[in-house]
């Protein structure tokens, strides 16, 4: 890897790293000092790696660097006399400000960010964008092209975030059994939802990067004892399955392929095996959360064979996530497998009650389900579809579609 690769590289892997431990020493109110010491770190690789070389062991130069700037500023007297000195004093910190920056400790910091940036009191959506900056050493221009907004909604997003961990005066705390019990739900959805804006992203390079991202900061939890449990892993095992779909769920042009439609030799059997292996692990608690419930139909899904059975499973499956927590996109997606099993024309008397009219996937649906009962009707769904699609592929192939339909009618 050249030197121009190599530093976006390591400020994707490392920055969030020194973040965290910066984060975890000086508390929420010194965030932005934590992320000024981190971003003046690679811009010194930036200024400094082209004329001296690359360093021997660009990472730990990196530690150093990021060390010193954390030294420097915990020596500036205003600073260090006027806001930290009694809570270092009282830490019983060391007086020159030396940073942990050890495997251990980055792996700790990092959980406990994760923890903290969780808290109830910020939305799930500044939930997501924070960890995407802190956690995944997003850029503001990534995380604004993620949610398909511009930089300055983001910068005020998460802005209005880190003020209300402030004025929470929300502790990144050591994590213990109570804190983990009390607070693991909260971060396994903030991970959940960020693999769905992954998964749906209208913007195609943000698609497989988020859930990537949403798929190591699980990883993570699992390394950890305390928050190995049964819930985290039907989640990771949830994802490997989705994940494995990602490449077969996107034509060449960037437009949506319907599960229908996808070519199963595309799918990724390796994040097949591996989502297996920790569906298996998830059952062995004595809680059956909606996550246990999703894995087993990304599960069945996965399945090439096209049988009764699997249609049957995925649809029961279905019915006891929707009594267990009811959402739109998975009564949307059960109707899909209810044509499987009863047919088209019942699913599609369950299909108009959901009245989704906002959404681009419930008339691709309904084009689905009317083609070959009415296809004036499917033509219909398929261009109201086009008129909601987020992006000029998934209009084209929805136009396909439409087209071929035209010519029945």
């Amino acid at each position: 890897m050249g030197q121009r690769e190599l530093i976006p590289h390591l400020f994707r892997t490392e920055y969030r790293k020194i973040v965290s431990v910066l984060c975890t020493r000086f508390g929420f109110e010194h965030m932005e000092t934590a992320e000024d010491i981190a971003s003046e770190t690679f811009l010194a690789a930036v200024q400094t790696w082209p004329l001296d070389g690359l360093p021997p062991h660009p990472v730990a130069w990196l530690y150093h660097v990021a060390k010193n700037k954390a030294r420097n500023y915990l020596q500036r007297e205003a600073v260090f006399k006027g806001k930290i000195a009694v809570e270092l004093k009282n830490a019983r910190v060391e007086a020159e400000g030396e940073i942990d920056l050890s495997a251990a400790n980055i792996e700790d910091s990092q959980l406990r960010m994760m923890f903290a940036i969780c808290h109830p009191s910020i939305p799930a959506e500044a939930q997501i964008g924070l960890s995407l900056r802190i956690l995944c050493g997003f850029g503001i221009e990534e995380i604004a092209e993620a949610f398909l907004t511009n930089k300055e909604t983001i910068n005020k997003r998460l802005y209005r975030a880190r003020e209300k961990l402030r004025e929470e005066k929300v502790n990144i705390l050591l994590l213990n059994s109570q804190e983990v019990g009390s607070r693991l739900p909260a971060v396994l959805t903030a991970i959940y939802l960020l693999f769905t804006e992954g998964y749906y992203s209208a913007a195609r390079d943000a698609r497989k990067e988020l859930c990537l991202e949403a798929m190591r900061l699980c990883r993570m939890l699992i390394d950890y004892p305390l928050t190995d449990q049964p819930a985290v892993n039907a989640l990771l095992a949830l994802m490997c399955f989705h994940a494995s779909r990602l490449g077969a769920r996107v034509d060449q042009q960037g437009g949506l392929v319907l599960y229908s439609d996808q070519d199963v030799n595309r799918w990724d059997v390796g994040l097949i095996s591996e989502g297996g292996y920790f569906l298996r692990r998830s059952a062995n608690g004595a809680v059956l959360s909606k996550y246990h419930l999703e894995a087993n139909i990304a599960y069945w899904n996965c399945l090439k064979e096209d049988t009764s059975e699997k249609w049957e499973n995925i649809l029961q499956l279905y019915n006891h996530l929707l009594q267990l927590e009811y959402s739109p996109v998975a009564a949307l997606n059960r109707t899909y497998a209810l044509a499987r099993v009863k047919g088209k024309e019942e699913a599609l008397v369950e299909a108009l009650k959901l009245k989704l009219t906002g959404n681009p996937y419930y008339f691709a649906l309904l084009g689905e389900l009317y083609t070959g009962i009415d296809d004036g009707k499917a033509v219909a769904s398929y261009e109201q579809a086009m008129l909601l699609a987020k992006t000029e592929a998934d209009r084209l192939a929805l136009k396909k579609k439409a087209e071929l339909r035209s010519n029945f009618i």
